[in-house]
């Protein structure tokens, strides 16, 4: 099968769409099918499988920064790289965003298979694309949501049905990584963007409440962003606990999940899913998280890991400590944490996507 796949947003910034695509991608790729990957990019991409069709400008969206490609004249561009590789499906990402995907909806020529990751409460994009989304809805013929919570944001936007495939996750990368050198003493772990909606500053108060009474323990740090000048609040000796690593390629992810003992997942809302909770649990970290649409499909409190109020670092502190300090607790955890991943790997996503594949195929384009 020809599958092209449409990115919205910038394929060299991180983000949880670009590592869905990704490693769909390379999954076809392995399974013998013929894939091209349609995006923009501020850069030359190392992948012989994606073509480059426009530059990406930040756009604030979702209390965070969406890299997309707005401009009109990107359009004929994507339109014509279609027509050259020609593909029995296309499957767009986000195409009510007005970027690649959006024009690859417009333009295909094949059947379209659309999914929808957001799970934000509000949307100016929505509102400003308005007219064309009525468009692109018109030309889906099978619409996929990540979760019920990204289902509850989107249906009533556009309307239809919709079948819930979760994002995949390579449990496997996770769970047989060997640890990378991060010293001595007890680690946790927070991965993400340091900007508004991942809760950063919850974590670190609760690293403060935390520390005080455990002088082994340390907070491992993989993101950048405004918000890392949070740990300035922390005193001198605290701070110097901080591991900050910056960013990291989620290729190069496993070993720092490897080499922690539980996973911090403080994002305060505007979550469709929780990929950073799925690859904890593949890598065996019992997961304390916020309490929130999205996160609680992943995660079933008290089976799978510990969910708290987002914002809230005390409870995050309290629930933490209970792990810390139970050993059967965090064993108990960790175990059903990764039978709750093998859920979500990508054996079973790609079974479930390429269902959807040759159900847009029997139905044909959509004009």
């Amino acid at each position: 099968m020809r599958v092209a796949l449409a990115c919205p947003y910038a394929w060299d910034d991180p983000g949880g769409v670009q590592v869905h695509i990704r490693e769909l991608a390379g999954r076809l790729l392995d399974e013998g099918h013929d894939v091209q990957v349609l995006a923009p990019a501020r850069s030359a991409v190392q992948e012989a499988w994606v073509r480059v069709v426009g530059r990406p400008v930040n756009l604030r969206y979702n209390a965070s920064s969406a890299p997309i490609d707005p401009r009109p004249w990107s359009y004929p561009v994507v339109r014509d790289a279609l027509r050259e590789f020609r593909p029995d499906v296309l499957h767009a990402h986000e195409p009510e965003t007005p970027s690649t995907s959006m024009w690859a909806t417009l333009s295909s020529r094949a059947p379209v298979v659309a999914t929808f990751h957001s799970g934000a409460e509000g949307s100016w994009l929505f509102a400003a694309a308005a007219p064309l989304i009525r468009r692109v809805t018109r030309r889906i013929s099978v619409r996929i949501a990540v979760s019920r919570a990204a289902e509850r944001f989107v249906a009533p936007r556009i309307g239809g049905s919709f079948r819930i495939v979760p994002n995949g996750v390579d449990v496997d990368r996770f769970a047989t990584a060997q640890p990378a050198d991060l010293g001595p003493g007890r680690k946790l772990l927070f991965v993400g963007r340091l900007d508004e909606r991942k809760g950063f500053p919850t974590a670190v108060g609760a690293f403060a409440s935390l520390a005080s009474e455990r002088p082994d323990l340390r907070l491992v740090v993989v993101g950048d962003g405004p918000d890392r000048s949070a740990i300035d609040a922390l005193t001198v000796d605290v701070r110097d606990r901080v591991s900050m690593l910056g960013a990291v390629a989620n290729t190069d992810l496993p070993p720092y999940h490897a080499a922690c003992d539980l996973y911090l997942g403080t994002s305060i809302g505007g979550e469709s899913f929780g990929i950073v909770l799925v690859e904890a649990m593949a890598a065996g970290l019992p997961v304390v998280a916020s309490d929130i649409p999205g996160y609680d499909e992943v995660v079933r409190d008290g089976v799978d890991g510990l969910l708290v109020p987002p914002r809230d670092p005390a409870a995050l502190a309290a629930a933490a400590g209970s792990i810390l300090d139970d050993p059967g607790l965090a064993a108990r955890l960790s175990d059903a944490g990764r039978a709750r991943a093998r859920i979500f790997d990508w054996a079973t996503v790609t079974a479930q996507l390429m269902a959807c594949y040759e159900q847009a195929i029997a139905l044909g384009p959509l004009r």
